[in-house]
């Protein structure tokens, strides 16, 4: 049997979320954080925005549905996604203009991460209406706290492109990036994605976050090629996060990169040059470009 301190955070939550609720809601644009699978995971803050906004306009009808009426929100829910963002940003707008509260939720998560809602934020902020977020659940959060690798730097590059040679270029892309890389995957094309990250970015540090928050969730870690011969093996199912940790700094000396220069200028451009030293080797474009600008000068002395 629960005892009286126990019942004392419910009872809290309680008086919090009853005070919010009685306070009129300000006009303007709400960004607000839903769970990214437990349904727990909302906060009181977003609960009273989803009760008292005006309009709330969310990616699927269906999908949001299931959420507000877990909570008894009894409010009419309007589509707002990337194939209609062109046709109802006026209707928004004009909605603010009118004075009214108008909250903005994806299907799981943060809005604008991984979304096209930043267009209709930058419009909101062009016609001078106040824009507030509402923080909560984040899918790139979760996976980076959970796993292990370095949290001191990273890069959020959404989704890799879904044919290998445009991946394998937009991977080639993020190779010098020093940081940690964390990326979204469908299930289907993890495995293939997890070998191409191998082969261009070679042994690093990689985790893969599964079902975050839900009755599932699953943390993998290892190299990439372990990662992709697991999602081979296995075929994994369910929302997929994948984690690559930075590039290893290798210390290349001045005359190592000034040699694969000197080859390459014969035939490519500086500019050219200089990028594709820069990718072999690991190393800042801008030292290898300034080593070969060196490198021409003492060649036209």
């Amino acid at each position: 049997m629960a005892s009286d301190a126990e019942h004392g955070s419910a009872r809290r939550a309680v008086e919090v979320l009853a005070k919010l609720l009685a306070e009129p809601l300000p006009a303007g644009l709400y960004l607000v954080a839903t769970p990214i699978g437990n349904l727990a995971d909302i906060t009181l803050r977003a609960l009273s925005v989803l009760e008292r906004a005006g309009i709330v306009y969310c990616e699927d009808t269906r999908h949001s549905r299931t959420l507000l009426a877990h909570y008894g929100i009894a409010q009419q829910l309007r589509p707002y996604h990337e194939h209609n963002g062109e046709r109802e940003r006026p209707h928004i707008l004009a909605a603010l203009a009118a004075g009214k509260s108008v909250a903005v939720i994806s299907d799981a998560g943060t809005p604008l991460i991984s979304d096209p809602g930043y267009k209709l934020v930058r419009e909101a902020i062009a016609a001078g209406h106040a824009v507030t977020s509402l923080p909560g659940p984040s899918a790139v959060l979760t996976a980076l706290a959970v796993a292990g690798i370095a949290t001191d730097a990273f890069l959020f590059a959404g989704f890799l492109p879904p044919r290998q040679g445009a991946r394998r270029t937009r991977l080639a892309e993020l190779r010098a990036v020093p940081a940690t890389l964390v990326l979204f995957e469908a299930p289907s094309r993890l495995a293939g994605s997890l070998d191409d990250i191998a082969a261009v970015l070679g042994d690093r540090e990689a985790a893969v976050a599964r079902e975050l928050t839900k009755l599932h969730e699953d943390v993998r870690r290892g190299t990439p090629a372990e990662l992709s011969q697991w999602a081979a093996e296995s075929a994994p199912r369910g929302e997929m996060v994948i984690l690559v940790g930075p590039p290893v700094m290798v210390d290349v000396p001045d005359e190592t990169i000034t040699a694969r220069l000197e080859r390459m200028l014969s035939e490519l451009s500086l500019r050219d040059a200089a990028k594709a030293v820069a990718d072999e080797l690991g190393v800042p474009k801008g030292r290898v470009y300034d080593l070969g600008l060196a490198l021409k000068r003492s060649q036209a002395g």
